[in-house]
């Protein structure tokens, strides 16, 4: 797949541009709702269908506000920190159409509504995976693999369970070399010291014996004024602008390159081909936030490039996959692994989610990190 030229584009995915930016702002405005003005706009909804009746009506308002309360206890469980009247109202729209549905089909698919919405905001969203991944390239000797562990997209809100499980599986899995691709705090909390000192204590805890290296992510979320606070001390952990370094394991060598991100291909080309300097024969890794870098990244020799951003869409439909990845490729690059040339990018679903007044929901596409097993051959 050969690059295509974004530099007459007008908004850029992961930037305050676009519709994606436009829909968040508008559901901002639907939380500053006082409580009883939503609670009516749900009743409204709820009589749309109803056909006259009120008991078909009633059933359905409590649906809604059941949604909306289930939302709103998320923060109280330590779950998850975001608003809950835009959800809410986004959950009654959808479940509106079911709603012109005869008995008993109306109630059984209300209440499979109501079991979805459990599982994907209580349920999914903590349920962090171990993908497991193997790479054998001829630019590295033969020898026991390189255990190389990819996190991506912490976002972290406040410490939950599912960074609790984070840290214990970093310890039980012991690589030899992490790589973080961006994006350590929610949208919602860049500029909260309570959340400055969580993602601290994180850090304190991703050690491995070839280091931690770690690139920046989206431009709103890894503000330059703040990530100096969030690695401050740390010297097991090195943040990479555009720099290669050169890593030694059993006797191989191989090159790590990191850039920053700016979301703009067209920009960061030119830092990635003076970061990796003149081409080589020996085994490279591109560190990236977004995988829209993949086409140029390719032509340029990486080896392998791992990215994150696009959260694997959060939502993935069966049959369809993500419903929206945030990319100047569209659902080309959305999760997983894939080849371009000899190039293997790997897209992680990431850790975390999207912050201010988005969802914090997943379903069909758990949390991950990403544990690669890299050797060589004769």
């Amino acid at each position: 797949m050969g690059s295509s030229n974004f530099s007459g584009r007008k908004w850029f995915p992961g930037t305050y541009e676009g519709p994606f930016h436009v829909l968040i702002q508008l559901a901002q405005r639907i939380e500053r709702l006082p409580w009883p003005v939503f609670a009516l706009i749900l009743l409204v909804l709820a009589l749309l269908p109803s056909r006259g009746s009120p008991q078909h009506a009633a059933i359905l308002l409590v649906f809604f506000l059941s949604d909306w309360a289930l939302i709103a206890a998320l923060p109280a469980a330590q779950k998850s920190f975001g608003p809950a009247k835009p959800p809410a109202l986004l959950m009654a729209v959808l479940r509106m159409p079911f709603a012109y549905l005869p008995l008993p089909w109306f109630l059984l698919f209300q209440a499979a509504g109501t079991f979805l919405a459990i599982y994907a905001f209580w349920v999914e969203p903590h349920r962090l995976t171990v993908t497991r991944q193997t790479l054998v390239s001829p630019k590295l000797p033969p020898g026991p693999p390189l255990r190389l562990l990819h996190l991506a997209d912490l976002h972290l809100e406040r410490m939950t369970k599912r960074e609790e499980e984070l840290q214990r599986l970093i310890h039980d899995l012991k690589p030899d070399l992490i790589l973080f691709s961006g994006d350590f705090l929610n949208l919602s909390f860049v500029m909260d010291p309570e959340a400055w000192a969580d993602v601290r204590s994180l850090l304190e805890e991703w050690k491995a014996p070839l280091g931690t290296f770690t690139v920046s992510g989206s431009p709103p979320v890894d503000l330059p004024q703040v990530l100096p606070h969030l690695l401050e001390g740390f010297i097991h952990i090195r943040s990479l602008h555009g720099e290669k370094v050169s890593l030694h394991h059993n006797g191989r060598e191989f090159d790590l390159v990191g850039l920053d991100c700016t979301h703009k291909p067209f920009l960061d080309e030119a830092k990635m081909l003076a970061a990796l300097g003149s081409r080589s024969d020996r085994f490279t890794i591109l560190l990236y936030h977004t995988p829209d870098l993949a086409p140029e990244a390719a032509v340029a020799g990486v080896d392998l490039m791992l990215s994150g951003h696009t959260h694997g869409g959060q939502v993935r439909i069966p049959g369809m996959g993500a419903i929206y990845a945030s990319s100047l490729y569209g659902k080309r690059f959305e999760a997983g692994r894939y080849l371009l040339d000899r190039m293997t990018l790997y897209v992680s679903r990431g850790i975390g989610m999207e912050g201010l007044s988005a969802p914090r929901v997943r379903f069909l596409c758990p949390p991950e990190i990403t544990l690669w097993e890299i050797s060589g051959t004769n």
